[in-house]
């Protein structure tokens, strides 16, 4: 059983960056993919980043070139830089990770882009 937790959203300026982490807890050894998603209001839920246990990351095209993924794999814990912030970026942002064929949820983290 794997727990995912969220961290580090909130409000910031346009242009401005936020990071935010995602712990994994649990009895597990290790985490093959882990990736972030969000969601707006009104929107489809969408893949934003993700990254694999040996480092190949994946963007969509609406971040690259102003979102990073990384991992710390032996803590676990998947990382989101996000710098040049749009109002469009504003969304739930969720973390996900597939540890022994099964797929787990964080439980999302607000980010909101408003001046």
């Amino acid at each position: 059983q794997v727990q995912l937790v969220e961290s580090g959203g909130g409000l910031v300026q346009p242009g401005g960056s936020l990071r935010l982490s995602c712990a994994a807890s649990g009895s597990i050894f290790s985490i093959n993919y882990m990736d972030w998603y969000r969601q707006a209001p009104g929107k489809q839920r969408e893949l934003v980043a993700a990254v694999r246990s040996g480092g190949n990351t994946n963007f969509a095209d609406s971040v690259k070139g102003r979102f990073t993924i990384s991992r710390d794999n032996a803590k676990n814990t998947v990382y989101l830089q996000m710098n040049s912030l749009k109002p469009e970026d504003t969304a739930v942002y969720y973390c996900r990770a597939l540890y022994s064929s099964k797929w787990y949820w964080g439980q999302g983290t607000q980010v909101t882009v408003s001046s």
